[in-house]
């Protein structure tokens, strides 16, 4: 039997899911909707995939699989969300996650992304394997070995930071939740070696990866 928890804040997402996947035999399907419940579940029994939404209050996805594998290393976490995850992908690996599943998967899609899963092998959205063929802006200083590679999306945000804009507007402007941006800056405060937007726009400056026209 393979045993399977769903973390989801929104009980109508959980409950379809669970009576989706209950369709296969093998499947045994426990739902929590609480993602600081989630952890005393996992401690207490043992799951051979996990499934957490992206996007919870109080714990989010990425937070809670980042607890779950420090626990258990071995254990395989899928992010489950009806989100674009291309801002996040770069942490969500960093942290583990063992592959990503849409909220809009037809039935024989989750099984079989699970099915994978557990064979090690991971299915991508077609959306996010185009992205991540795409090289980025790359910056590599000869003068200090420095090589940093910026996605689409973090050349948008660090043009924008170079601007002066406020988180707020930053979101408004990328048509972006203020969380996926939070989660984006992150990422980018980590590619650069730094902790504030401040040092992440002159550490940019210094590489040479804001255009000219905005230094002016």
């Amino acid at each position: 039997m393979i045993n399977i928890l769903i973390v989801d804040d929104h009980l109508s997402i959980i409950e379809g899911t669970k009576m989706l996947l209950e369709q296969e035999p093998d499947f045994n399907i426990t739902v929590e909707n609480s993602s600081l419940n989630a952890m005393n579940l996992i401690k207490l029994n043992h799951y051979d995939v996990l499934l957490f939404d992206l996007y919870m209050p109080h714990l989010n996805g990425l937070e809670l699989a980042k607890q779950a594998l420090a626990y258990n290393p071995e254990l395989t976490v899928l992010i489950y969300t009806g989100f674009d995850i291309k801002p996040h992908f770069n942490l969500l690996v960093e942290a583990g996650v063992s592959g990503f599943l849409s909220k809009t998967s037809s039935r024989d899609e989750l099984v079989a992304g699970i099915r994978s899963a557990l064979r090690q092998q991971v299915i991508l959205p077609l959306s996010l394997v185009r992205e991540l063929r795409r090289p980025g802006i790359i910056s590599d200083s000869s003068s200090s070995n420095e090589k940093v590679v910026l996605t689409s999306n973090e050349e948008q945000i660090l043009l924008e930071l170079s601007r002066g804009k406020s988180t707020r507007e930053i979101a408004s402007t990328l048509a972006m939740s203020q969380r996926s941006l939070e989660y984006s800056l992150t990422n980018l405060y980590q590619k650069f070696g730094v902790r504030t937007r401040v040092d992440t726009i002159a550490k940019a400056k210094k590489l040479g990866l804001i255009p000219e026209e905005e230094l002016k």
